[in-house]
């Protein structure tokens, strides 16, 4: 085995990919990436802006031209024709699971990150128009999100949530979740094939703390570099373990529900001083899930070392987050600048998306 298939054959780690475009599937990569050990896929508007300006989507742009469609129904024709296909290409493992992998995400657009009411109402959109098991509807973990969210998996929509950072959200999205599949279940519904995971952004978390750090720039500021990501995410899986291995989520494991999987994103490596493989090694544990980009699965599959870490020097992990803020750094302000950021960030990814695909409309529009 390699070690992506190690992962999950040794430590129950999912490794996914967080990149889609149409090459992707058409040349088959994908279907070999799947041979290789990968178990999922997610997908942004940053990718597809990308993939758009390529060439790929020519084909169904001029559909949409001679439709009379606007940029944003192209990119719904765009993103549903891969993810569709995606999930289709994944659904072996789905099967072969039993449920467990085999996901693909998308997004509902994030200009709707504050409105509770119009994100429920894109995810049951998406749901339906997919009308696929192995779907997963990405929602924020913004406060707007979290009704969303526990709504969504109450009327049994699979559920990403996405854009977190912080230990406290995540124990609120969790908590969601289970509300959700509370409420299901009082009407009747069934709960075991919904599933649900919750998506970590890793390196952004050291990016913002290691500036702060290094405007310090004391010997005791800058050793604590590269160590807040890591140590968050140690904490988090700790409150998953809390979560769901305890009386919280007992009777609903009895009545066949599953956990809901910490997710972790943005995994490849930002600063060139440390490991590329840092944050793949350092978050190794069972029940997750790990989102690697092209870079990093090859430095992985070359030099990657598959051992258990997730749930080791969990008072290191609490010791290095203390030693941050005695240095005067907030990790709640941080990481809540994080998700504002983050919800800003995405906006003007899906704002470029949408300029590219209406560049490309008038380029291949009719003289």
């Amino acid at each position: 085995m390699n070690t992506l298939q190690r992962l999950h054959a040794e430590q129950g780690q999912s490794p996914w990919i967080d990149f889609i475009d149409r090459d992707l599937i058409a040349s088959g990569r994908l279907a070999a990436l799947v041979g290789e050990g990968i178990r999922g896929l997610t997908s942004n508007p940053t990718i597809f802006a990308k993939a758009v300006a390529t060439g790929q989507y020519d084909e169904l742009i001029r559909s949409g031209i001679t439709a009379g469609h606007d940029s944003r129904q192209i990119f719904e024709a765009i993103e549903v024709a891969d993810v569709g296909d995606a999930a289709d290409v994944l659904r072996g493992v789905y099967d072969a699971s039993d449920g467990t992998d085999g996901f693909v995400s998308i997004e509902v657009e994030p200009d709707l990150a504050d409105d509770t009411a119009a994100t429920l109402e894109r995810a049951r959109q998406l749901w339906r128009r997919l009308s696929r098991p192995n779907l997963l509807v990405k929602i924020p973990a913004t406060p707007a999100g979290l009704p969303a969210i526990e709504a969504a998996i109450a009327e049994g929509i699979s559920v990403n949530v996405t854009l977190m950072f912080s230990v406290e959200v995540y124990r609120a999205v969790a908590r969601a979740y289970i509300a959700g599949l509370r409420r299901r279940l009082a009407t009747g519904g069934e709960i075991d094939r919904v599933a649900s995971v919750a998506s970590f952004f890793v390196s952004r978390v050291d990016t913002k703390v290691d500036k702060a750090l290094d405007a310090i720039g004391t010997d005791a500021a800058l050793a604590l570099r590269g160590r807040a990501a890591i140590a968050n995410a140690k904490l988090a899986y700790a409150a998953y373990g809390e979560i769901f291995g305890g009386d919280e989520f007992a009777d609903l494991r009895a009545a066949g529900a599953r956990v809901q999987r910490c997710l972790w994103a943005s995994t490849s490596t930002k600063n060139p001083t440390y490991r590329d493989v840092l944050y793949a090694e350092e978050l190794i544990g069972p029940d997750t899930v790990d989102t690697l980009p092209s870079e990093t699965i090859t430095a992985f599959l070359d030099h990657g070392v598959v051992a258990r870490t997730l749930d080791a020097g969990l008072e290191d992990a609490d010791a290095a987050l203390r030693a941050i803020e005695r240095q005067g750094i907030s990790m709640q302000q941080a990481t809540d600048e994080l998700i504002a950021e983050g919800v800003a960030s995405f906006g003007r990814s899906f704002d470029e998306l949408l300029a590219a695909i209406d560049a490309q409309r008038q380029a291949l529009a009719p003289a």
